[in-house]
């Protein structure tokens, strides 16, 4: 269940960074919107994070959560804020993603 919980605090770690993202791109209230958006986010991150560090080793979680962030938010980039997706960007996601099922594999 922790690794439940620390996966879903990486998918707000990305909701924070994208918040961030698009309140750089507004204007006027809907930029505090995206910035409440972020606080959210972030309260919400860091407390799954936090109950995740309970019981899994807290190099190991804070090493996944950061990594799903990662891949994550590398992922919107590209297909939200259209950013580019060459090559290398690509095989360095895919041997992000395989560190994390690694790390995940070997920790107890």
């Amino acid at each position: 269940m922790n690794w439940i919980i620390l996966v879903i605090a990486g998918l707000f770690e990305v909701a924070f960074a994208s918040c961030l993202g698009k309140a750089k791109a507004s204007t006027g209230i809907e930029m505090y919107f995206w910035y409440l958006g972020f606080l959210i986010s972030l309260i919400v991150s860091m407390g799954l994070l936090m109950r995740a560090t309970q019981s899994l080793p807290i190099g190991t979680a804070y090493t996944v959560w950061t990594g799903v962030g990662a891949v994550g938010t590398v992922l919107i980039s590209i297909f939200v804020f259209k950013e580019p997706a060459n090559f290398w960007r690509i095989f360095f996601l895919t041997s992000l993603i395989g560190s994390i099922i690694g790390l995940k594999i070997v920790s107890h």
